[in-house]
């Protein structure tokens, strides 16, 4: 087994996602610890202008597969052309961000190379070449400990903004392997034709550096339209609670939380939402959270910098005005 880590790179756009610092600092880290080489696997169209940015991470090797049928990610050709790589590499461990694309990659992935799938990863420990993973179950009430059975490499997805960045540096420009792709064609049974953002979302909640998010406090979806206007003013994305997507206010793409997204802006404004456990474990991390709800025992106050008691239709507007005048300023 060679000393090398494998990190999925995600590309949106043309653009790395923010989860490709985050597995490239965490995979450094590991390198580090087991006398490793960190490689990335990096996938699309017209993405080998990508490669220095990965140098620049700590990125020492990229197996390149470029080609225009790989623009969006689709599950056939993305996991022949990675398995072929684990299988020709064998590396000691394989990392990639728990997205959406993500959690399916590395479940296939796992199948087809017999390898052991640890999903949803929140923390690492290395001891010699053995790997263990931390991950939440039952809705973060418990944290398990896993390892991966001998043998078998481990395919670990690690939870969004929960690992820091690698910080980017003058790095040396990676050697770069190009990946052959005739096959990728061929195994296409679907095929992605276009991602359409939905309508009004602003930003990912997940990449996002400054978060709106309205709870069952919203008492109506229609009253997410202040939350959407006030986002758009301060360049925020706009976030939920589980009840307020439950109740249908809010599509699930914006839900944060244990069954949503884990997120860790710069700034968190937490409306109407109480603060269950399942939402607090998704936006914990954040580095300012400012709470607004009219309950002053709620439990979001426990963790909020800066709390505002008081009716959020009232407050908001307020804020919304006073940010407003400082940045006219």
């Amino acid at each position: 087994m060679s000393k090398e880590i494998l990190i999925w790179v995600q590309v949106r756009q043309g653009k790395l996602l923010k989860i490709a610092a985050e597995l490239a600092g965490e995979g450094k880290k590991m390198c580090q610890s087991m006398g490793a080489k960190l490689s990335a696997v990096l996938i699309g169209k017209e993405v080998a202008g990508l490669t220095g940015e990965l140098g620049c991470l700590g990125v020492e090797k990229v197996y390149l597969a470029d080609d225009a049928s790989l623009a969006n990610y689709t599950t056939e050709p993305y996991t022949g052309i990675f398995a072929s790589i684990i299988e020709k590499v064998k590396p000691v461990a394989v990392l990639v961000g728990a997205t959406f694309p993500g959690r399916d990659l590395a479940a296939r992935l796992a199948g087809r190379v017999k390898g052991a799938l640890i999903a949803d990863v929140i923390g690492m420990s290395i001891d010699g070449d053995k790997i263990s993973a931390r991950r939440p179950m039952y809705s973060g009430k418990v944290i398990a400990e896993v390892g991966a059975a001998a043998g078998a490499i481990p395919i670990l997805s690690l939870r969004p903004n929960v690992f820091a960045a690698a910080v980017k540096g003058a790095g040396a420009a990676p050697e770069v392997e190009k990946i052959s792709t005739p096959a990728a064609r061929d195994s296409l049974k679907t095929v992605c034709r276009e991602i359409i953002a939905s309508a009004g979302a602003i930003l990912d909640v997940a990449e996002a550096d400054i978060i709106v998010s309205g709870g069952r406090g919203m008492k109506d979806g229609a009253n997410f339209k202040l939350l959407f206007e006030f986002a758009k003013d301060i360049g925020a994305a706009v976030g939920a609670s589980r009840a307020a997507v439950d109740s249908g206010w809010i599509s699930h793409e914006h839900q944060v939380g244990q069954t949503g997204k884990a997120v860790s802006p710069t700034l968190y404004i937490a409306c109407g939402i109480s603060g269950a456990i399942q939402h607090l474990a998704g936006m914990s991390s954040s580095k300012v959270i400012v709470a607004i709800n009219k309950d002053p025992d709620a439990n979001i106050f426990k963790l909020a910098n800066y709390g505002i008691v008081g009716d959020l239709f009232q407050v908001l507007p307020v804020l919304r005005e006073e940010i407003l005048k400082i940045r006219a300023n």
